[in-house]
């Protein structure tokens, strides 16, 4: 990749991410500090609301993350921040290593200027803090039809219950060395939210490499491009209850080594995570963050799980082995690795979890890619992405974009 016109910047004393919003309602308009406001009604129904800023190191931040459903007039707070908090960058050679949202960082120069064709069919956003150009239009905000997202053949009419999905898509892009990263964020109708990195851009002339190490590209077997890691993590600091009242929880499900009528019994088990802790995935487990204190309907808990997907671990630094980290919200944990927070100057997620209890936590959450060259990344580069989900959990009793013949099933049909 990369870094031969930019220079590190000074180390400077950097703001915190945003505050918790007061009470459990979301804020009105016009309480979005240096950033701005985004309302927008899906054509299901459902209503997100929230608040945007460019920082100068992790780049877009959406803050204040609210969303009400069709029928569910009560707007409720989901997330009081989002944003990236590190991308390491290792190369297969050992020759190179690179930090790019602490050393380079995705806003100020970093983040580009949107043309109109790059956000077609929605509106382009300035923003007048954490880019280089005040005023720049650097946020692409629409609304994407994802095509079938439910479908039920209703036996008393015979007609097939469809809906089309729709997701609240926000973008911006950030030029690092030879590559271009996109920030997104997709905010589904049925509560979703997806955090998703792209990497486009080229292949660094500079980096190549013996064969060992990298992929040919060039005619017969030159040209070995070196392959490298893409660990990106995310801060996520949920918003579901009034500090001290949310919880951590893990799941794991297993045989139990006895037979059904027609197949082996598995049992679902819960584990409270009480503490901060480094966490990896294993075969059926899942995290969620959950709300006793706030329950839906059904007296059950509102919650998020957190779906990895598919992800990639760089083994060889052991801040990029944990999947998750749960750690206790302190304003000056910014970055997941190579923190340069003066309050919290050259830590990790390693250092913080040192056994404090989790009432108001934090989820770091890493998703890594080993990028192996290919002769079609010539160029520019084709995107690829990494990234991973929130999924509502009980954040509503039924399903709140159900057809009306189906608003009343509740339990068992």
């Amino acid at each position: 990749m990369r870094k031969l016109t930019i220079a590190l910047t000074a180390v400077l004393a950097l703001t915190t991410l945003g505050a918790a919003a007061p009470g459990r309602t979301a804020p009105p308009a016009g309480q979005c500090g240096d950033g701005a406001m985004v309302r927008e009604t899906l054509p299901g129904g459902t209503r997100w609301q929230l608040c945007w800023r460019i920082d100068a190191r992790t780049g877009l931040v959406l803050e204040q993350v609210a969303v009400a459903f069709r029928g569910h007039p009560e707007r409720l707070p989901v997330l009081k921040s989002i944003t990236l908090a590190q991308l390491n960058v290792p190369y297969d050679s050992g020759m190179t290593e690179w930090n790019d949202i602490t050393s380079f960082g995705f806003g100020g120069e970093a983040v580009q200027p949107l043309a109109p064709r790059e956000c077609p069919n929605g509106s382009r956003r300035p923003t007048y803090s954490g880019a280089g150009e005040p005023g720049a239009r650097v946020l692409c905000v629409v609304v994407d039809d994802l095509g079938p997202a439910q479908r039920s053949l209703d036996t008393d009419s015979g007609q097939a219950l469809t809906r089309q999905g729709h997701d609240l898509v926000l973008r911006s892009v950030s030029k690092v060395g030879w590559y271009e990263y996109v920030t997104e964020y997709r905010l589904a109708d049925n509560g979703r939210i997806t955090a998703r990195l792209g990497a486009t851009g080229d292949l660094s002339p500079n980096d190549y490499t013996i064969s060992r190490a990298g992929w040919p590209i060039g005619p017969g077997q030159t040209d070995y491009a070196t392959a490298h890691h893409h660990n990106a993590f995310w801060r996520v600091d949920f918003d579901l209850a009034d500090q001290g009242q949310e919880r951590v929880e893990q799941y794991d499900t297993a045989p139990t080594g006895d037979q059904g009528r027609r197949a082996p019994i598995l049992a679902t088990t819960r584990t409270d995570i009480a503490v901060e802790a480094n966490l990896r995935s294993a075969n059926r487990r899942w995290w969620r963050v959950a709300s006793p204190s706030s329950p839906n309907s059904d007296g059950h808990p509102r919650s998020y799980e957190i779906d990895l997907g598919a992800g990639e671990v760089y083994e060889a630094r052991p801040e990029t082995v944990p999947d998750v980290t749960f750690t206790q919200q302190r304003s000056c944990e910014r970055f997941a690795t190579f923190n340069i927070d003066p309050e919290c100057v050259g830590r990790s997620i390693l250092q913080y979890v040192d056994g404090e209890p989790l009432t108001d936590p934090v989820a770091w959450v890493r998703v890594g890619f080993h990028h192996m060259p290919r002769d079609e990344d010539q160029s520019p580069m084709p995107m690829h992405w990494q990234g991973f989900d929130l999924l509502p959990r009980d954040l509503t009793a039924t399903n709140p974009l159900a057809p009306s013949v189906r608003a009343s099933i509740n339990g068992r049909p």
